[in-house]
């Protein structure tokens, strides 16, 4: 079951809200969240619901094992056990066909016997869970938490249905308090809901809309690609993945705040930043706090010569490349955004801090970009194909594949609003707003109420227009994927 879905939004989401708040205190809150989470991910996954039963119980009983065994040889053992085990668990369900697949290309370069490939399925939402699972047992060993003595919180924090599937990645220690103390105001409820919303028409309305034509321009032949068509492809896709990935962040926020907890932001304007290592502190900001503290500082960090940081960098971003998906290509992009970091930290930085911001955020910008490709590309060689169509060696006639087919009225106007939407103008403009009512407070009661009771009729009908478009477009069946199911 996904987000944007009309079964989703109809039935499972009123009838838990609804159910929710009949409950009389917060235990039976919390379990009746817990097997509405279960029910949530054994809709699509069914048997496979079982393993994430599996990898919590484990995780439970590892945790307080490191607690009961504390300041012994054994609590250090049972920390890499719990470690082995998990990584042991993403590996075989993530890389095992990845691994095969490797091998057999090694094996018929020198015309050997190749091995079969069972092709395992894999569980929507492992990576997630299991770095979230990660992060509760390290926390108890670092101390910075104390082990969750009831199986049905620590179930709930792993299972806990809007970061399930796509994140964000929640550590305990930020949210522990949160299954003991809270409480859901109406200021939640509405917060909840306009963010769900407007994940929602991040989703359906600009990253569904941009997905149809990107996808078929990567279908297309590299040797049939212009220079209009992979601009086209490539800007549609950077559009589409930022709002795809974060809407759907923006509706498990939003979800969460219904019942009344606080999740971390998850984006943050990436596509305005003005070096690669300020994207990594915009994009996917869980998940990066997640390899900065639980990989990068046990690593060392920064805190050692610059070239052990530099090895720590490209390990890190190896790793986040994998994480991503069992592919070369995204093992590929990983380096390539650590390659860059490393250079950042060179006296390149240096002087990219002395040019023209619109220069610095171009480069950075263009980094993004070319990194995609290798994202979205299925392999190495239709990347640099592609690649190499941007920079005009596409061999395209124009003919067969033209850039009208896949670039409408629709098209432009989705691209012209992605473009806008990824920088903070709303916001900009919703801070002056607010600034003219404190500034006018003093001056004048009644036309500052007035400014503010028509700024919240205009908001509520914003949200009215964005919910009923989206749920339009949804009836009508179209076109709606969702690109971080596969990682």
């Amino acid at each position: 079951m996904v987000f944007s879905s009309i079964i989703f939004i109809h039935l499972f989401l009123p009838l838990l809200l609804f159910s929710y708040f009949l409950l009389p205190n917060l235990r039976t809150k919390n379990l009746w969240l817990l097997i509405a989470s279960l029910i949530f991910y054994a809709w699509g996954e069914r048997a496979y619901a079982l393993l994430m039963l599996i990898s919590i119980s484990m995780n439970y009983y590892f945790a307080i094992g490191i607690e009961r065994f504390r300041d012994s040889r054994y609590e250090k053992i049972i920390l890499i056990l719990a470690i082995v085990i998990n990584l042991g668990l993403l590996g075989i369900f993530k890389y095992t066909s990845f691994a095969i697949d490797t091998v057999n290309g090694l094996l018929s370069y020198f015309n050997w016997q190749t091995i079969s490939n069972p092709k395992i399925h894999l569980p929507a939402g492992i990576s997630f869970y299991t770095f979230q699972a990660l992060s509760y047992v390290i926390d108890i060993y670092r101390r910075t938490s104390l082990a969750q003595k009831s199986f049905s919180k620590v179930a709930l924090f792993i299972a806990f249905f809007p970061q399930l599937i796509a994140g964000p990645i929640i550590t305990y220690h930020d949210v522990s308090s949160q299954f003991d103390q809270r409480k859901v105001t109406s200021e939640d409820l509405i917060i909840g809901i306009q963010r769900f919303i407007l994940g929602l028409a991040k989703k359906v309305l600009i990253a569904n809309t941009l997905a149809a034509p990107v996808d078929e321009i990567f279908k297309i032949p590299g040797e049939q690609l212009t220079l209009g068509i992979a601009w086209l492809g490539i800007i549609g896709y950077t559009l589409q993945i930022y709002f795809d990935f974060s809407g759907y962040s923006d509706m498990a926020i939003g979800l969460a705040r219904m019942f009344g907890f606080h999740f971390i932001e998850n984006f943050n304007y990436p596509y305005i930043s003005k070096s690669i290592r300020e994207f990594w502190r915009r994009w996917h900001i869980s998940l990066s706090n997640w390899l900065r503290d639980y990989l990068y500082i046990p690593l060392g960090g920064s805190r050692c010569s610059p070239i052990r940081n530099y090895f720590n960098l490209m390990i890190v971003f190896t790793l986040c490349g994998l994480w991503h998906g069992a592919s070369w290509n995204f093992v590929i992009w990983g380096l390539f955004h650590g390659f860059f970091l490393v250079v950042e930290r060179l006296s390149f930085m240096q002087w990219l801090n002395r040019v023209w911001f619109p220069i610095r955020h171009l480069y950075t910008i263009s980094v993004v970009m070319l990194g995609w490709v290798f994202f979205r590309s299925t392999n190495y060689t239709e990347a640099i194909t592609f690649i190499g169509a941007l920079f005009g060696q596409g061999k395209g006639d124009g003919i067969s594949y033209n850039s009208a087919t896949y670039f409408n009225l629709e098209v432009g106007l989705v691209i012209g609003i992605g473009i806008i939407a990824s920088t903070p103008i709303f916001p900009y403009i919703a801070k002056i707003q607010s600034y003219f009512n404190l500034r006018h407070l003093k001056q004048n009661m009644f036309k500052v109420a007035f400014s503010s009771v028509g700024f919240a009729l205009l908001n509520g009908s914003y949200f009215s227009f964005l919910f009923i478009a989206a749920i339009a477009r949804l009836a009508s069946g179209t076109y709606n994927p969702f690109i971080y199911f596969r990682f």
